[in-house]
Order: structure tokens, then C-alpha cells, then sequence
């Protein structure tokens, strides 16, 4: 399926025994990556780092909250070390989100709730460049059309890797191939005005051949969001969305029109007030901000389905404006 030598086309397992708090649906539909689909057995296929992957988890039938990881996939395929490495990291399984949930849940029945919906999510740690672009892309745009966006992108301008199922499969275009490109290059991507954004972002990344924004991680995060709110096309959520999903950066709170309209409906905190959102979170969730958000975004969306009356009466939706950043519409 590729020619890099860490891949081959031969699927090979990778298997994680003894996984808490880990569920496919809360942790690949929770508006953190997009390109990632549910499968008719629920598993979950995407494509990473150039390679295909499939992830499912199987519940241990006599505890609660305990089951087994399952990863097929050709990345790293002949160097199990590297690639058990590699999962363990992308899917944060070093980290003890039990722990989490209790600390955040400490006098907080909303997020004691939220945590306890949500407690299958994991913060999934991304390629950054894919991260960058994917969430410059979802300004002003729902989660369906953002997948759009995202595949076009792929293929017409990322490799062919192979095929699943007679359907062709994609990498993520790189650095250099975009930073060639103009905005009108990009026109069958339907991006709009972000294709000018991607590509300018592309350039700027390029000068140094992505140097720094490989090493962006190890900046304090103030220096990192000031590094990347320099790129075009980036404000201050999908900074923060990049530094959550890709860098690690727990600690911060990502706030696009969704997360002002739960902050204020359920916390009753005035909507305009982002940077009063910002230290109450820096009080209250502290280190694990960016966590909080993921668990009360997917309170809100699951509230949505489960309890319509109760979603309704929170008024999420009134009085919505036309052109608001929204990277992941409920």
C-alpha cells in the first residue's frame, strides 16, 4: 500500500489489555478529528500519519468500565516497539482519566454529569500539521461539511495508499506539496475563502521546513499561542483547538459559539464575557481545561439526542448568528 519503508500493506494487530474509560463513539464523534468513521461492527477506520488504522474496544464482561484496545493497521507494521509506542500515545492511555474525572467533578454536579455521559472520551494526540489545517478548515462550518472539505483536500492533493474496499484511501497532504499551491489551486476543495488561509498557512510552515511547528509543543503555551495565532486563518479557538488536540496542552479551553452558549445557559455566565470563560476555567478545571470542555461539548450534544425537552429549554440555539466560528455544529 506504500512505499515508506516503517509501513507495509499487511495489517498487523496492536493490542492494549486493561483500558478504563475508553469509548470509540465518545472519543472519534466528539468534534476533536475528521477523519475517522464508524464501522456497521462499531469500530472506527481513519487514516494516520499516511497509514490505515481500525480501533475497537471490547468491554470486559465482569468489570465496569474496564475492556481491550484493538488497533489493525500497517503503520509501523514491522517495528512493534515504535508502533505500541506510537498508539498508546495517540490514544492518551498513559493518562488516568478516572483520576480526572474526580478531581473535576469535586462540587461540580454539571461536570459530575458531563464526566459521567461523556467518560469514554480520550484527547486524542494528532499530527500537528493535520490538526493545523483540519481546524482552519472547520471556521464557519459543520462537522459533515468539514469531513467534505477534508477528504476532497486528501484526494486531490494527498497520496494514494491503497484501497479499502474497492474505495480508494488518502494521506493527509504535506507541507510542501500545499505550500506550491495558490488559493485557486484548491478550488475543487470547496473551501472557500480558507483555501487562501491553507495555503498562506502552508507557506509560512514551509520557511523553515516545519521546524517549529514540530517542536511547537515544548514552547510554554503562551508563546505557542502567540506562535500560532501569526498564522493566517488562526484565531484564538482553533489555536486553542490545535494545542488540545495535537500538543498537548490540556490546560486550555478551546471557546467557539457552542461552548459561549453552555457556559452561559448552564453556568449562567454572560456570552460576550470570553475571557471571564477563560478564568473560570483556569480556576475550576485548571490543568485539565481542555478536558472539561470535551466533556461538557459532549453533554450537550448527547443531551441533544437523549433528552430533547431538556435541550431545548437551554435555548442553545436561539438567536444564532450567521457567520460564527463553529468547528463542530451539534
Amino acid at each position: 500500500m506504500s512505499s515508506d519503508p516503517n509501513r507495509s500493506g499487511c495489517l498487523v494487530e496492536t493490542v492494549f489489555d486493561e483500558v478504563a474509560d475508553f469509548d470509540t463513539e465518545d472519543i472519534f464523534e466528539c468534534g476533536q478529528c475528521f477523519r475517522w468513521r464508524r464501522q456497521p461492527d462499531g469500530s472506527y477506520s481513519g487514516i494516520v500519519e499516511g497509514s490505515f488504522a481500525n480501533v475497537s474496544y471490547v468491554p470486559d464482561e465482569k468489570r465496569d468500565n474496564i475492556g481491550q484496545v484493538k488497533i489493525w493497521s500497517n503503520l509501523l507494521a514491522s517495528d512493534e516497539d515504535r508502533r505500541e509506542k506510537y498508539w498508546r500515545n495517540y490514544l492518551d492511555l498513559d493518562r488516568d482519566y478516572t483520576k480526572i474525572k474526580r478531581i473535576l467533578s469535586t462540587e461540580d454536579y454539571i461536570m459530575t454529569r458531563a464526566a459521567r455521559i461523556g467518560g469514554g472520551i480520550r484527547v486524542l494526540n494528532q499530527n500537528k500539521w493535520e490538526t493545523l489545517i483540519s481546524f482552519i478548515v472547520s471556521q464557519n462550518n459543520n462537522i459533515p461539511r468539514i469531513q467534505g472539505c477534508i477528504e476532497a483536500l486528501c484526494r486531490e492533493h494527498g497520496r494514494n495508499i491503497g484501497s479499502l474496499k474497492g474505495e480508494p484511501l488518502y494521506s493527509f497532504p504535506s507541507v510542501e506539496r500545499l505550500s506550491v499551491l495558490r488559493a485557486e489551486d484548491l478550488g475543487s476543495c470547496r473551501l472557500g475563502y480558507r483555501a487562501k488561509y491553507i495555503a498562506d498557512t502552508a507557506r509560512a510552515i514551509a520557511m523553515d521546513g516545519g521546524k517549529t511547528l514540530t517542536a511547537a509543543e515544548q514552547m510554554p503555551t503562551d508563546e505557542l499561542e502567540e506562535y500560532l495565532l501569526s498564522l493566517p486563518g488562526v484565531g484564538p479557538k482553533v489555536a486553542n483547538c490545535v494545542m488540545l488536540f495535537s500538543m498537548k496542552k490540556t490546560e486550555v479551553f478551546p471557546i467557539d459559539v457552542w461552548m459561549r452558549r453552555v457556559m452561559g445557559r448552564v453556568y449562567g455566565m454572560s456570552e460576550r464575557n470570553m475571557s471571564g470563560m477563560r478564568d473560570y476555567a483556569a480556576r475550576n478545571f485548571g490543568e485539565y481545561g481542555g478536558i472539561a470542555q470535551q466533556y461538557l461539548f459532549n453533554y450537550i450534544r448527547k443531551l441533544k439526542t437523549d433528552n430533547p425537552a431538556a435541550y431545548e429549554r437551554l435555548g442553545l440555539e436561539e438567536d444564532r448568528p450567521e457567520r460564527e466560528s463553529d468547528a463542530r455544529t451539534i
